[in-house]
């Protein structure tokens, strides 16, 4: 017994010995990478080195290649490929848009909550969802309650919140108040639904949906992060840890979409006509089977209330930092005020938001630095050769990272680092940047649907806030990332409220 120990123990040592030597005399910095690559594990070391600061290191490793593209290896074959140069970006998204589907890597993470909705599906499936969200969201009455809802639940909810705090004195959350507030607003205009998150007033089964669907969100998430998909699927089959809760969650979140859309279809619930299910329910050419309808509804809150919370939350941390951009903005909405006869307080009229252009360039240009969604991937089906001349591996992943983007020298220039909303303004007017170089909302075929009604949306609570409150930023250095489905501040965003005296 005593010899076939020493016998393990020796074979342990000579092991290490083996993989110790090959790791300290042997690491080496791959040409036009950046990465340190190891033997037999690639890159997996300087990814556990770094995995609390991912997008900073990406970025990093990004900037220092000559084309902006890396390829992260592993047992010497390509196993994935990131990328921050924008003609690969066109590449990917547009004109080889067909060779690079979603495909089940990345998908099959978030299949048990979001079905196939149009975030989570490809080829004929995905057409379908694109153009049935396409009718719903340009259907007019849906842009009228759009702004409506707006208005209302700014005015009323959020406006009023934030006074009761500045009597009060206590430190909020800002970003917690601002996904309470974007998911009340997202579930009222994906199907009229008054959750009352924001101040806790809501129905207990509607807070119960919101719990529910933040937890089933986080863990989906978190299994983009196993090494293997088989890990995570190991662990759902046997119903164990955190499976087990995501299954308890996603079950509640689905029984309360499914009541509500099974009410709007047998005529049992109110139905006003203008929320995004009633044009669906509406629309002949979804199908209007219960799931497919629940999956378009799921993906419809997480893409209204993520992108608009995550945005604002980093834009009100650079505006009350930086007292010369709240001057500008201020400037601005007195100038749209008095050209419109208006005081403080009352509403801004659609065409009013459009003619805040210093507004939508400070809100891009918070986009372009902190972007909502900083990664996007897809799955390459045949082989493949970027415009830089990356070989991308059939079945292998290439990501762009937009967070690196907006750092990049090329793209930007030297104040790429700097946060200038003037860098998109063209004598005072607001001017766009190619989606290629700017992916915030995608582009190509997948290109965000959404994307005006989140500038509707965070331009008037933008303004609504500015004009009427004081925001003490309680963080006395740039907030640390935390990657959830968006980009959030780790620690939230503490400030203090005070009501400015106009």
């Amino acid at each position: 017994m005593e010899t076939m120990i020493s016998f393990l123990l020796f074979m342990f040592l000579l092991l290490s010995v083996i993989l110790y030597l090959p790791l300290q005399f042997s690491i080496k910095r791959i040409r036009k990478t950046g990465f340190k690559i190891y033997p037999l594990m690639g890159i997996l070391p300087e990814l556990v080195k770094n995995r609390h600061r991912f997008l900073e290191w990406n970025a990093e490793m990004l900037s220092y290649c000559p084309t902006n593209t890396v390829v992260h290896r592993f047992y010497g074959k390509a196993h994935d490929v990131i990328t921050a140069n924008p003609s690969n970006v066109e590449h990917m998204v547009k004109t080889n848009f067909d060779n690079y589907p979603k495909g089940e890597r990345v998908t099959s993470p978030f299949v048990d909550l979001f079905g196939q909705g149009l975030f989570n599906s490809d080829g004929d499936v995905w057409k379908v969802h694109r153009k049935t969200t396409s009718y719903g969201i340009n259907a007019k009455l849906f842009r009228n309650f759009i702004m409506e809802s707006v208005v209302v639940d700014v005015e009323t909810r959020l406006v009023r919140f934030l006074e009761r705090a500045s009597v009060t004195g206590q430190i909020l959350d800002l970003q917690n108040v601002l996904e309470r507030f974007g998911f009340d607003n997202a579930c009222k205009l994906a199907f009229d639904v008054e959750l009352g998150s924001l101040e806790g007033d809501g129905s207990a089964a509607g807070l119960q949906f919101k719990r529910a669907y933040e937890r089933s969100s986080r863990i989906s998430v978190i299994r983009l992060m196993y090494l293997s998909p088989f890990l995570w699927k190991l662990k759902r089959f046997f119903k164990l840890g955190s499976e087990r809760r995501l299954k308890e969650s996603i079950t509640t979140v689905h029984r309360f979409a499914d009541n509500i859309i099974r009410s709007r279809i047998d005529g049992t619930m109110r139905d006003n006509g203008d929320d995004f299910l009633s044009q669906l329910i509406g629309n002949d050419i979804s199908g209007q089977s219960p799931e497919f309808l629940r999956d378009m509804i799921l993906t419809f809150i997480l893409a209204t209330r993520d992108t608009v919370s995550s945005a604002l939350t980093w834009f009100f941390w650079f505006v009350y930092s930086r007292s010369g951009i709240k001057l500008n903005i201020l400037k601005e909405l007195e100038s749209i005020r008095v050209r419109n006869g208006k005081n403080i307080g009352e509403s801004y009229s659609l065409d009013e938001l459009r003619d805040m252009h210093y507004l939508h360039a400070a809100i891009s240009e918070t986009m372009r630095l902190y972007p909502p969604i900083p990664i996007e991937s897809r799955t390459c089906l045949k082989d493949d050769v970027l415009p830089d001349g990356t070989f991308v591996r059939k079945d292998s992943t290439l990501s762009y990272n937009a967070y690196a983007m907006g750092r990049m020298e090329s793209i930007w220039g030297k104040n790429c680092h700097e946060f200038r909303p003037e860098r998109w303004l063209e004598n005072g007017i607001f001017r766009p940047e190619s989606p290629y170089l700017y992916p915030i909302f995608n582009a190509g075929p997948r290109m965000c649907l959404g994307k005006d009604v989140a500038f509707i949306q965070m331009k008037y609570i933008a303004a609504a806030v500015i004009e009427r409150f004081e925001l003490n930023i309680q963080k006395d250095k740039c907030p640390e990332l935390l990657l959830c489905l968006s980009l959030r501040m780790k620690g939230g965003l503490p400030v203090t409220v005070g009501v400015k005296k106009n």
